[in-house]
């Protein structure tokens, strides 16, 4: 099963970050989050990628196209041109990288890499995202269910403190609740390549009408999940999750 992930977004919160790369090239640790995605994805077996490129899409061009030199130590010998790798690392994908544009909006994208994902189901996430989601678990709903699209429903922690109101009296304050009442997007779809021919243009979003079709014709499941769920929008989640990846305790990490 291919999973297409998309890598095109400027990531205009992020600050100076992504003033100079794309922002699936930001890293945590010494690595792109667009590796430490395609790592959690490779851990259950899925090893075919591809990848929506758009802003500065050369740079995960060029990561890609040397990850040894990347990821591994070298020998340069600048008088005969030539070049050791020593203790290189490989990794068992296959990366289709598909140029969909600088200004594309996700639905645009997907529909431009149509011709690459083939007849079967496939995968889709964000390039921004991380999650400890049992893709396994997420497969078998998907195939159990037999609607054209599954979208991984999260319930992420609030921000700020929640409180129910009785008229002007607080009955009820919780400061910053794990996990609220409402699910959103949290990406990690499972999708029939049919689901595209609802995206009709570069300037469609995936997740307006093509998303609010699927809704109304009954096509859309929802993969509740309750563990780890977190974007990378702002600098501070950012920080949050270098520091989850520092200490050891990044829950995505399960190779």
């Amino acid at each position: 099963m291919k999973v297409v992930i998309l890598a095109g977004g400027r990531g205009t919160r992020l600050g100076e970050e992504t003033m100079i790369r794309p922002k699936p090239m930001v890293e945590l640790g010494n690595k792109p989050i667009l590796w430490h995605i395609m790592k959690y994805y490779s851990s259950f077996g899925l090893t075919e990628f591809v990848i929506c490129l758009g802003y500065k899409g050369y740079m995960i061009k060029e990561f890609f196209s040397n990850y040894f030199l990347h990821t591994s130590d070298v020998t340069i010998n600048l008088k005969n041109n030539s070049t050791v790798i020593h203790n290189s690392v490989a990794e068992p994908w296959q990366i289709t990288l598909v140029e969909t544009g600088e200004s594309t909006l996700t639905g645009g994208r997907l529909r431009r890499v149509r011709n690459y994902v083939g007849d079967e189901d496939f995968c889709m996430t964000y390039g921004d995202g991380l999650s400890d989601v049992d893709l396994d678990a997420l497969l078998a709903f998907h195939r159990a269910h037999g609607k054209r699209a599954t979208v991984t429903a999260v319930s992420p922690a609030a921000r700020f403190g929640a409180m129910a109101l009785d008229g002007e009296r607080v009955a009820v304050f919780q400061e910053k609740p794990a996990e609220t009442n409402d699910f959103i997007n949290g990406g990690f779809f499972v999708l029939s390549p049919q689901v595209l021919d609802l995206v009709e243009g570069d300037n469609v979003m995936w997740e307006q009408e093509p998303m609010e079709a699927l809704a109304a014709q009954g096509e859309l499941a929802a993969f509740r999940h309750h563990g780890f769920w977190h974007p990378m929008d702002m600098l501070r989640d950012k920080i949050h999750l270098d520091g989850l990846w520092a200490d050891g305790t990044a829950p995505w990490k399960r190779w």
